[in-house]
């Protein structure tokens, strides 16, 4: 169970963890099973834990006082669920993190986490490496929301994370992208007539 986690620090870090790092980790890392439409997290709540996808997918939305709902982040296997500002500041939260199907996780607290990385090299080394990457993709977001077409930021989701296609409904895709439902399949069938 715990092999896809060791195998993502490892990738992540480029370092190896030892027999006895496996252990300490397996000992701050708790198992969870969440069933599909149940939540990791509702508006409101302090995230006390982050939680590693095993198997399964999630979204992270808001909602505004209207109803709508703005999709924030996807996430499948080998991605972790949780708002890593609420995490980090223990405030409360402005997001939802709902699985969309039937999800397997591992979840640690803030202070496991920091236990693990001030012990184990390779947790401290992933943990550098997936802040980074986590800026440099909000960046990213950023700059498409503001300067890209819709059909342009559909095109860079297809080629980025053509799974997600396949695993999220059309509504919450277009909720990803700032777009309605509606544009999101005049795009599609666009780029089906090329």
């Amino acid at each position: 169970m715990f092999e896809p986690l060791f195998d993502y620090i490892e990738q992540k870090s480029g370092l190896s963890i030892t027999p006895h790092e496996k252990n300490l980790i397996k000992t701050k890392f708790e198992f969870r099973r969440l069933r599909r439409r149940q939540y990791l997290l509702q508006e409101g709540d302090v995230c006390k834990q982050m939680g590693f996808v095993l198997k399964g997918a999630a979204r992270m939305y808001s909602v505004d006082n209207k109803g709508h709902e703005y999709t924030l982040r996807l996430g499948i296997e080998g991605w972790w669920l949780g708002d890593y500002e609420s995490y980090t500041l223990q405030e409360p939260t402005k997001f939802f993190v709902e699985v969309l199907e039937d999800t397997d996780l591992l979840t640690a607290t803030k202070e496991s986490i920091q236990y693990l990385a001030s012990t184990i090299p390779a947790m401290a080394e992933m943990i550098r490496t997936v802040d980074k990457r986590t800026v440099i993709a909000t960046q990213q977001r950023i700059h498409a929301a503001i300067s890209l077409t819709a059909e342009e930021r559909f095109d860079a989701l297809a080629k980025t994370h053509p799974d997600f296609l396949q695993r999220f409904p059309q509504s919450m895709i277009a909720s990803y992208l700032g777009i309605t439902a509606e544009t999101l399949s005049r795009i599609r069938k666009k780029m089906v007539c090329r």
